[in-house]
């Protein structure tokens, strides 16, 4: 086959019309059911009291200790001290309508003086706050700009890359390796940061990280290699593909920044793109029982059949990019990711998932690079389709099973995604209640197993943030008006383009793309997805050709041999 003809699966991605339309990310008319209100009512109702916690106990303080309230210390200081959680909490507050609360987290905000090492969660948390208001509390960008200017000095001399942790104190950054979710995941809050400031230097930052993490030699074509060197760049280690934490939010972000920038560099969503092709192609699993469809990692050429919560967030991302691209195949793929993962809050007794599972893959695939499962775990698998891995049993007050329910419900309408958040709702109140505020749990397959004593900021941000504005008005916070970050931290978007145009063969055009021709999975029961992949080119290049003007043998421009 011609080194310049593109991944089969690709082009069922990106060439099935000669230009792929930008798509309204909601279903039209979107309705919320009867119950929603008092849903969301819910919600807000935990918002509070667990706030009204953390400000008696730990207030200034990162997160609440919910089980040492009568200590000296009922908090933990994770993220330096500098009240993650009320940062963290001003945009739910503000979208949920808690005005007092919000104006008394801004003006706790302007007095926070950023002289420890940090990460971005503090970045996007203000810049959120700051548009969601209006653009009116001036002293939230100004935060932002000392905050994103000391953040700065961990791209060092020439370096593409940032150093992942930085002493603020001294301006100098800890010299060693990271991995791409670390060094790719500011580009929303540095662009939105560059946007906001006129400084087109914080923008510029992220931008030649973005570019050399998505350039550089890759296992999978668009999946780079989990472990970078900031020094050079290079990728490092055991050259493993991996979906989940360390991995999650570069791939998140390429189609989110290509978003948030309207396109301005194609390399953003066209990498995306690729790296969709790719986990469809090579890393799309389903189990052999329950044909629950999983994404497996990928290490020295074999798959790993493991998940994890983390993971679950790919469901959600696949349906804003599928819908914003107008391509119905891959919101198909992910409304089938989210089903998998609520499956694994469906399956405990708790009624929430667990950290990390795993899996048999209906190829007979079963590695884990991890003991083997136990017959008790064999016995789970074979009622749910997947087994806990390993002890990862508890529930960490995690989001995103229930981010990306809420983009199925945004996307689609099906009230199924309401009654699975409102059920996740109701167990975690009911489990994870502890002495002050939530607890993460830690064993999901059992009843009353115990508590971990840290409520982390993100249970503010996200998990509320996501239940609230799955039973609000689905106007409110729209997706085709706004872009979430990793922490759920909303930052305007422009108007969407009315086209993101044609994968681009040139830029790839060095990957050896081995073609395929085999049965694809049947993991969608939508009527275009056909059952072979040479199908799927044939359909595509002959709508392209149509198009295009374009006449000739399918055959000998894609090199068959069947007619």
């Amino acid at each position: 086959m011609p080194s310049q003809v593109l991944s089969l699966a690709l082009l069922v991605l990106s060439s099935l019309s000669s230009s792929v339309e930008a798509g309204k990310i909601q279903a039209p008319n979107l309705s919320l059911p009867s119950g929603a209100a008092a849903n969301a009512a819910r919600v807000k109702s935990a918002f509070i009291s667990a706030f009204g916690d953390y400000k008696r106990f730990a207030y200034g303080h990162d997160d609440l200790a919910p089980l040492s309230t009568t200590s000296k210390t009922p908090w933990v200081d994770s993220r330096n001290g500098w009240g993650s959680t009320i940062i963290d909490s001003m945009s739910t507050m503000k979208i949920m309508g808690l005005d007092t609360l919000f104006s008394e987290s801004v003006a706790y905000a302007a007095t926070i003086n950023f002289n420890f090492e940090t990460t971005i969660r503090y970045l996007g948390g203000l810049l959120a706050s700051y548009e969601l208001n209006g653009k009116k509390d001036q002293a939230l960008l100004d935060q932002a700009i000392r905050l994103g200017d000391k953040l700065s000095f961990a791209w060092v001399g020439d370096n593409d890359l940032p150093y992942n942790s930085l002493d603020f104190n001294t301006n100098t950054p800890d010299v060693a390796t990271s991995n791409i979710a670390s060094v790719g995941s500011s580009s929303l809050e540095f662009g939105k940061l560059s946007e906001l400031s006129g400084n087109p230097k914080y923008r510029n930052l992220v931008e030649k990280t973005i570019r050399k993490v998505a350039t550089n030699p890759a296992p999978l074509p668009g999946l780079a290699a989990q472990g970078v060197d900031p020094a050079d760049g290079s990728p490092i280690g055991d050259y493993i593909v991996h979906l989940g934490g360390a991995s999650d939010s570069y791939f998140e972000y390429l189609l989110k920044y290509g978003r948030l920038t309207n396109n301005a560099d194609p390399l953003w969503i066209e990498t995306w793109k690729a790296a969709v092709d790719s986990s469809i192609r090579y890393l799309a699993k389903t189990s052999s029982v329950g044909g629950h469809l999983y994404l497996t990692d990928y290490t020295r050429k074999q798959n790993v059949y493991v998940g994890s919560h983390l993971e679950c967030f790919h469901g959600g991302n696949w349906i804003m990019g599928g819908k914003l691209l107008d391509n119905q195949t891959i919101v198909d793929y992910g409304l089938k990711l989210v089903d998998a993962c609520i499956n694994t809050y469906q399956s405990t007794v708790t009624g929430i998932g667990p950290e990390v599972f795993a899996y048999i893959g209906s190829d007979g695939g079963n590695y884990t690079g991890g003991p083997r499962p136990s017959p008790s775990d064999m016995d789970f698998y074979n009622q749910h389709g997947f087994y806990v891995y390993n002890g990862y049993s508890y529930y960490d007050l995690r989001p995103e099973v229930l981010e990306s329910n809420f983009y199925a419900w945004r996307a689609t309408g099906d009230v199924k995604y309401q009654n699975n958040a409102a059920t996740a709702l109701t167990n975690i109140l009911k489990n994870c209640k502890a002495p002050a505020a939530y607890a993460p749990i830690q064993d999901v397959t059992k009843l009353n197993s115990g508590f971990f004593d840290d409520t982390e900021s993100f249970f503010f941000a996200e998990v509320m943030k996501y239940l609230y504005l799955t039973f609000d008005d689905p106007k409110h916070i729209s997706l085709d008006e706004w872009v979430f970050n990793t922490e759920a931290q909303p930052l305007r978007a422009p108007a969407e383009l009315s086209t993101y145009g044609l994968y681009s063969a040139s830029r790839t055009s060095n990957i050896a793309f081995q073609p395929n021709s085999g049965a694809i999975a049947m993991i969608s029961p939508s009527p275009i997805l056909p059952k072979q992949l040479v199908d799927v080119v044939k359909d595509a290049v002959e709508g392209l050709q149509i198009s295009l003007g374009v006449t000739g043998s399918i055959g000998k421009l894609l090199g068959f041999n069947n007619p």
